[in-house]
């Protein structure tokens, strides 16, 4: 059995080989598979990486081991997808899209990159969803901590698909709607993720951060990031407005679990840790950032 390797750069060495036996074997099926569906060549690779990394995950005793999937992968299923389409490398949506979705993978990898300290560490979460499921923990592992991320990520790459398989129509004024978007959304996330990391370093463990955007919003860096999926269903709609009935739907889907999973689960943990956090819920919006309550 491997144990857990404790220095930062071991670990992350452990990492990159994992996801390079992932996605290597994701490819292998993307590029060759019997499927004569695109998109479902997609999502069958998609699910490939991911059992390679819970596999992985299981075997370090660590399913932080998936962290780093969920914006590592974007970028890859663009492009390939782009790769194998019929679509030309001169389609201005096309790298519209695939510049906001590679901005919005390098600020997520390196916020992760930034805040992991290697493979001892694992995120709480995860510990309290096994630990409540008892003897099914396996099963919550497989299930909740990987395959429901990656198919929530798949519905809200979903319309990056339309938009690299449907070009008939020129880039309009919802093109730009969504890169101006895309882009506020990856810096409202950057600034609150930044806010947050300085805001720790100066020795403030036990506090609740309430500053700068933080004021405004208890969770400023999951806005930004719900936004970064909303300018994705833009474009989809952009590309194809007889899509709306569901372009929308995975954008959506990472909603529902900010609201009714991250979200209650970290608020929960910060009233056992910080009695204060009350006072900030009464003040502070949950979600969409607008000025504070007055006090």
């Amino acid at each position: 059995m491997i144990g857990q390797p404790s220095g930062r750069r071991r670990s992350l060495t452990r990492i990159a080989a994992v996801y390079t036996v992932a996605i290597g074997a994701a490819a292998a099926w993307f590029f060759t598979g019997p499927s004569t569906r695109l998109w479902l060549d997609g999502l069958i690779a998609d699910l490939i990486a991911t059992l390679v990394i819970f596999a992985a995950s299981r075997v370090h005793h660590n399913s932080s081991m998936y962290d780093a999937y969920w914006s590592v992968l974007p970028p890859l299923l663009t492009i390939g997808w782009w790769i194998r389409s019929d679509t030309g490398v001169d389609d201005a949506r096309g790298w519209c899209v695939l510049a906001v979705v590679c901005l919005w993978s390098v600020r997520l990898t390196g916020n992760w990159l930034t805040h992991f300290t290697g493979l001892h560490h694992e995120d709480w979460r995860y510990r309290l969803l096994r630990d409540r499921a008892g003897r099914a923990g396996g099963i919550v592992d497989l299930i909740g901590i990987h395959v429901v991320p990656t198919l929530q990520v798949f519905a809200g790459m979903l319309p990056v698909y339309v938009v690299v398989t449907r070009t008939e129509r020129d880039v309009g004024w919802l093109d730009v709607i969504a890169v101006i978007v895309g882009l506020a959304a990856v810096t409202v996330s950057w600034v609150a993720d930044r806010q947050l990391t300085v805001f720790a370093r100066a020795g403030a463990e036990g506090h609740t951060m309430d500053r700068g955007l933080w004021a405004w919003s208890r969770h400023p860096n999951y806005f930004g990031e719900f936004g970064f999926w909303f300018a994705l269903a833009l474009f989809g709609l952009s590309a194809a407005p007889s899509t709306w009935w569901w372009v929308f739907l995975g954008a959506a889907g990472i909603y529902a679990m900010f609201a009714f999973a991250s979200i209650p689960m970290m608020e929960h943990r910060s009233l056992e840790r910080r009695p204060e956090y009350a006072e900030v819920i009464a003040r502070v919006p949950r979600f969409v950032p607008r000025p504070p309550r007055r006090s």
